[in-house]
């Protein structure tokens, strides 16, 4: 089974956010980047309806942008993450969003406060996710609702202990996921997989089995994108991608959503 990514790297700088691309930050408006924008995308929309009228926090907000479609149909959202930049550039380009500075291991947000916590595509970098999680329970309310993604590391690192990514600290497989979750004090815990839908498929066959590869051969080579690829990359939308309840293990990424009781 194919590594699924090592870290993106782009010579494309972000004229629009003044944000550094590093490989790790989602960012929209970017052609080279539209295939990994529209992949967190289609996460932030299934989960929206589960946020409408909710005071929702997300957890390491990166760009913002999934922030700011969470509040289209939420009460209130508060964004944190750690890093200057972005917390500087989500206040400027996002009014609708409250951001802060936090350390997501000693969440600056008071006990029961929040109805849903969103944290998309971050446990992944952190060292203590069991703190993390713990904390998660402390801010919710009674009845509310974690909602965390991250890759699926038998597809991003496939048979290894550690990650392919330097940027990862511990990368979690289906059932790895439930049990940390399980295990900080969550119930009515449920895994979904994202994987490929018919067009990118169909693309993972025109690029000799994986369209990813082809995006990062290039971008690792700092060559020019070949006009064919570029286009079809910046064709692809939210909807080329499916969120589903079946084989788990070959999935790209995993969405575990938990209520805290």
């Amino acid at each position: 089974m194919r590594s699924e990514t090592v870290t993106r790297v782009s010579t494309h700088p972000d004229v629009d956010t003044g944000l550094p691309l590093t490989g790790e930050r989602t960012v929209p408006g970017i052609a080279e980047e539209n295939y990994w924008f529209r992949r967190h995308e289609v996460v932030y929309a299934a989960i929206a309806a589960d946020c409408s009228g909710a005071v929702v926090l997300e957890a390491g907000c990166g760009e913002g942008y999934g922030a700011d479609l969470l509040a289209g149909t939420a009460r209130q959202v508060l964004a944190l993450d750690y890093d200057v930049l972005t917390a500087e550039h989500v206040h400027r380009r996002y009014p609708r969003v409250g951001i802060a500075r936090a350390n997501l291991v000693a969440l600056p947000v008071a006990t029961g406060s929040v109805d849903v916590l969103v944290s998309l595509q971050v446990i992944e970098h952190l060292w203590e996710q069991e703190r993390f999680l713990r904390e998660c329970a402390r801010v919710l309310r009674p009845g509310g609702r974690l909602l965390v993604s991250t890759p699926n590391r038998i597809t991003f690192s496939p048979g290894r202990d550690t990650p392919l990514n330097p940027f990862h600290t511990r990368e979690l497989d289906p059932d790895e996921l439930a049990g940390l979750v399980t295990g900080a004090g969550f119930d009515d815990v449920s895994v979904r997989g994202l994987s490929h839908g018919r067009h990118i498929r169909a693309l993972d066959r025109k690029y000799r089995g994986s369209f990813v590869d082809a995006q990062l051969a290039v971008a690792v080579s700092g060559k020019p994108w070949p006009a064919e690829l570029r286009e079809d990359v910046t064709g692809i939308r939210a909807s080329d991608f499916v969120l589903h309840d079946d084989d788990l293990r070959d999935s790209l990424d995993l969405l575990v959503a938990a209520r805290r009781p």
